[in-house]
Order: C-alpha cells, then sequence, then structure tokens
C-alpha cells in the first residue's frame, strides 16, 4: 500500500500543470467560504461583545429592538429600586438610554449615512463596564456634549477630538472618544439623555431602554418574575449577551446565506475541474492501472489509491486557501444593521474553527471529484488495457 500512495505522490507530480489548475479553482472556492463566514463571524462577535453576561436590559413587551420601545419615568424608578440591582456610590447601577438615527457624511464618500446616537447618564460607564474613555474625557450632563466611539470616528466625517457636529438642529462638542473593546458601542455617539430627548422633540423621562447591573449573573431569574408581577412593569427582561445575540441573528444568516451559496456554485465548478483532471488521469495510465491488477491489486485498493490522490490534491488546495485569508482577520468593514437601521463597523474574525471547516469543505470537494474516477480506473478491464502495451 505505501509503494502504491508514493506513486500517487509522484503521479501529481509528473502531471503538475493539471494539477496547479484543480488546486488554484478548490483554493478560490475555500477561500471565499472562510471569508464569507469570518465576515458572519466579526459582525455577530461585534453585537455579542457589546452586552454582558452582568447587566439585564429591560424593554417595553413585544418591543423587536431598542428603537421601538419605550421606558417611562415610573418603570425607571420601579428599576431602580428592585434588590437584584447592584448599587454603587452614587446609587444603583442603572443606565436609562435614549436611542435615535441619526444622519452624518461618511469620510470616504461623504454622503449621509446612519448612526446611532445613545443619550445616556453619567452612570453609563458604572453599568456598561467594557467602555472606557481613551481619548478626552466623559460628557458632562445639561451639556451640548459627546463621546465617540472609536470606529465612528473613523467612519464618520467631523468627529475627532474638539470638532463641532451639528445633529438634529442643535451643535454638539467632541469631548471624548471611547473604546467599547470592539463591541457596537464603538459605532455609536454618546450624549446627555434628556439633551437628545428634546433635540429629537421626545418627552423628558422617557426613554427605550434600560441596562441594570445585576447583583449577581443569576439574580436575573428573580428581576424577571418581579416584574411580571407588578401591573406597572409591562416589560421584558433579558440578559444583555442574549439580546445582542438575538440582534445579529438576521445579518449573521444573510451572510452565511449568500456566502454558502456562493462557495456552493464555485464549489461546483471546482468538482468538476477535479473530475477533469482525475479522469484525464486514469484515461492517461489505464495501462498502468491495468498493470497493477495484473500485480494482483485489488479494485478495492485502486480506488483507495486514487480517490488518496484526490484529496491529496484538494487537501494542499484547502490550506492553500485557508491560508490566503489569514491575512483578512482583524481588517475592519462595515454595513447597515438592519437591527438598527445604522451603519456598524466591524472586523473580520478568522477563527482556527473556520479554517479547519474550510480544509474540510476542500476535501469534501476532493472526495466528490475524485471517487468517479477512482471508481472508473478499477473497473478497467485489464485484458484489453495490457494488449497495448
Amino acid at each position: 500500500m505505501g509503494l502504491l500512495l508514493l506513486y500517487n505522490v509522484e503521479s501529481v507530480r509528473a502531471r503538475w500543470r493539471t494539477t496547479i489548475v484543480a488546486i488554484l479553482g478548490v483554493a478560490g472556492t475555500v477561500g471565499v467560504f472562510v471569508a464569507m463566514l469570518s465576515l458572519a463571524k466579526g459582525f455577530e462577535a461585534t453585537l455579542v461583545t457589546s452586552g454582558s453576561a452582568g447587566n439585564a436590559l429591560v424593554r417595553r413587551v413585544g418591543a423587536t429592538s431598542e428603537i421601538d420601545s419605550v421606558v417611562n419615568l415610573e418603570q425607571l424608578r420601579v428599576i431602580e429600586d428592585a434588590p437584584e440591582v447592584a448599587r454603587g456610590p452614587e446609587g444603583p447601577l442603572v443606565s436609562p438610554e435614549v436611542v435615535v438615527v441619526a444622519a452624518l457624511p461618511l469620510k470616504k464618500s461623504g454622503t449621509d449615512a446612519n448612526v446611532q446616537f445613545r443619550g445616556v447618564s453619567a452612570r453609563a460607564l458604572a453599568v456598561h463596564q467594557s467602555v472606557r474613555v481613551a481619548e478626552g474625557r466623559f460628557l458632562r450632563p445639561g451639556l451640548f456634549e459627546l463621546v465617540v466611539g472609536k470606529n465612528a470616528r473613523g467612519s464618520y466625517a467631523n468627529l475627532d477630538l474638539g470638532s463641532s457636529v451639528s445633529l438634529g438642529g442643535n451643535t454638539w462638542q467632541v469631548v471624548g472618544i471611547f473604546d467599547a473593546g470592539g463591541s457596537s458601542f464603538d459605532s455609536e455617539l454618546w450624549g446627555d439623555g434628556d439633551l437628545v430627548n428634546s433635540t429629537y422633540q421626545r418627552p423628558r423621562g422617557i426613554q427605550q431602554s434600560v441596562s441594570a447591573r445585576l447583583v449577581s449573573e443569576g439574580a436575573l431569574g428573580a428581576l424577571k418574575s418581579r416584574f411580571a408581577s407588578d401591573p406597572r412593569m409591562r416589560v421584558q427582561v433579558e440578559r444583555e449577551t442574549e439580546y445582542y445575540a438575538k440582534a445579529s441573528q438576521m445579518m449573521t444568516t444573510l451572510i452565511r446565506v449568500l456566502g454558502t451559496m456562493v462557495a456552493a456554485v464555485m464549489g461546483i465548478g471546482a468538482v468538476f475541474a477535479a473530475l477533469n483532471t482525475m479522469y484525464s488521469a486514469v484515461a492517461e495510465r489505464a495501462r498502468e492501472v491495468a498493470t497493477l491488477r495484473a500485480l494482483g491489486f485489488p479494485g478495492s485498493t485502486i480506488v483507495f489509491s486514487f480517490t488518496f490522490e484526490a484529496l491529496l490534491v484538494a487537501g494542499v488546495a484547502g490550506v492553500i486557501g485557508a491560508l490566503a485569508v489569514i491575512p483578512l482577520n482583524g481588517l475592519a468593514t462595515s454595513t447597515l444593521n438592519f437591527q438598527t437601521f445604522s451603519h456598524l463597523a466591524f472586523a473580520f474574525q478568522v477563527t482556527p474553527r473556520l479554517l479547519l471547516l474550510g480544509v474540510a469543505f476542500a476535501l469534501l470537494m476532493g472526495l466528490l471529484g475524485g471517487v468517479p474516477p477512482a471508481v472508473r480506473a478499477a473497473r478497467l478491464p485489464v485484458t484489453a488495457a495490457l494488449r497495448d502495451l
């Protein structure tokens, strides 16, 4: 068997031109497949990391996102008084938040694009502990001041530290740049909640959502039960990580479906290329195969030999295609988040699991392209082939 496998390796080397064609087809398909999956992975990771397992997010019952939710002042007071909510030196760790969508020109094109504008209070940083001010300072309540996510500064014009920007008819001063660890907050603008409400002509004391720091991660169930039994609290409570995971599902599913469809179409072409290569190999080596059969190698061994040859080519192609995608890891891009109708900046995430999945996809293409020719080789009539020697 070892001699036969060595024969396959030498055969691949001897037919290097057709082998390269097959490798390029499979490698290109693997590259596209892994790139699309890493795009979806990056989008999902950006949203999921926005939440904390130790935070509860409170929204109106039936609301599909923060944008279409309303939490009133009475409900906010109930949330602040709940014993499941953690306390700090300045009171309950609760962040009432106003969420609107504003339009700002993009740096690259100059055309307007949606940006999520979040109205927060002074306790926002204590609740969202993954967010830190990287440059400048945090906003002061009652002033038209902004703190800008690092990705928003890179995506939109006039958001540098010290710049002035017009939003909703008012002029806001950028006083800080924050880093949210690559989460969706990095694509947002934050301002004083009361001023955001008044700027966009919304009632004072109304917010879209409330984030609350829990005394422990296990306190979420008790908080849900408490609010469910309170007739004033027509709200839904979920862990922040769960909310953002759901928010990512639509876009990640779309990217994965499109990526799989593109990879499938390319994969069919790659399989036909592999079939062509292997059928050519069988035709060129008919007498060699017949000689092997005459020497006593059974048909099953011939099938294994040619299948191994196809998998060898596909495996090399899969590794090449996977390695070609690695430079995309961390590459920043942006797209429209259908959940919030605002632009979201995120980065490709090429993980070891996706690379292994790409190599497995290549081996599958090699198997589909190698088995039929291998079976044909095993069925070659020995006497007819040997007669030509």
